[in-house]
């Protein structure tokens, strides 16, 4: 993410300040690297506000359903937009280390170091290139974790604690899950306050979707654990095609309270900006997929703020 350069119309766009006062900030220049866009959001206090910090999972026990792609631009975006966010690579395969620009296998430490051998978070945390966005890599140490965690005592709480430690660091932390159940995942699931469900317009998404929906009402039940959202998101969403749009109406009548209004069109340029390494803001945001994604995020935060203030004004009766 090193080669990533902003136009000084988009770096203004992402600021929301006309182009005039970024070039006052920083001078005129062909383009700027993500390192200006932290320069100019200080110097034109263009920084968001505090807030809680939320641990919000992607997941899908079906694979194919381009969770990676979306949780690696996902969290991107969010830091582009000033938050402080840890991205938690939890796939053996590392593809959302690979997302951003990172390949898992030139480092010797993991999650695995943190679940297993008790390491604070910081210590297998690395730089991503994007100020603000700090990513915890993946890579075949992974594949063996499930094994790893089977014998230990509170083995299902492990993520939450370690998480715990760097709550103060981060507004969001944003986890790509492997398409599995095990008790990696479970461990995802019990430290997240939200879940994010990609799915794709066919009826085979039903399944992945009961099971899941099983496995939540189960943690409820047996744990004593509540994830406050979940969200099901439609993607690689094609309009021509009849069974797509079919599969999309019969997933906002089953699950209306979960599935967004917004849905991500199909967009080869993810696998364009995945195969560079790359999320798709930085690779093309105007793209139909980066607008899309854009309109996702919205829609997410702006149900997790609802339901925060309509805490509070419960609360403050």
């Amino acid at each position: 993410m090193e080669n990533i350069r902003y136009s000084q119309k988009r770096l203004a766009e992402i600021l929301g300040v006309p182009a005039k006062q970024v070039a006052e900030a920083l001078g005129k220049r062909d383009g700027y690297g993500p390192a200006e866009l932290a320069d100019a959001r200080q110097k034109l206090r263009r920084v968001p506000a505090p807030r809680a910090r939320r641990v919000q999972l992607f997941l899908n026990f079906k694979g194919g359903t381009g969770k990676t792609s979306l949780s690696s631009s996902y969290a991107y975006r969010l830091a582009e937009r000033g938050h402080r966010v840890l991205m938690i690579d939890l796939d053996s395969q590392g593809h959302a280390t690979k997302c951003l620009g990172k390949e898992g296998a030139s480092f010797p430490r993991t999650l695995h170091d943190v679940l297993i051998r008790k390491a604070p978070v910081d210590e297998v945390t690395i730089a991503t290139g994007m100020p603000g966005l700090s990513l915890v890599p993946s890579n075949l140490a992974m594949s063996t974790i499930d094994l790893a965690l089977m014998p230990l005592a509170g083995r299902e709480f492990r993520l939450r604690k370690a998480l715990e430690e760097v709550q103060a660091k981060y507004d969001f932390v944003v986890m790509d899950a492997p398409p599995s159940f095990g008790l990696l995942n479970l461990n995802a699931l019990m430290a997240a306050d939200d879940l994010v469900i990609p799915v794709l317009a066919d009826f085979l998404s039903y399944d992945g979707l009961r099971l899941l929906f099983e496995t939540v009402q189960g943690l409820e039940d047996d744990l004593s654990h509540q994830l406050e959202h979940i969200f099901i998101v439609v993607n690689a969403f094609n309009q021509t095609f009849k069974i797509a749009r079919e599969a999309l109406g019969a997933l906002r009548e089953h699950y209306a309270d979960y599935v967004l209004e917004s849905v991500v069109r199909q967009c080869t340029k993810f696998a364009q900006a995945s195969s560079e390494g790359c999320p798709i803001f930085a690779f093309d945001a105007e793209s139909k997929g980066a607008t899309d994604l854009e309109a996702v995020l919205d829609e997410i935060q702006a149900r997790v703020s609802a339901t925060a203030k309509a805490g509070a004004a419960g609360a403050s009766r």
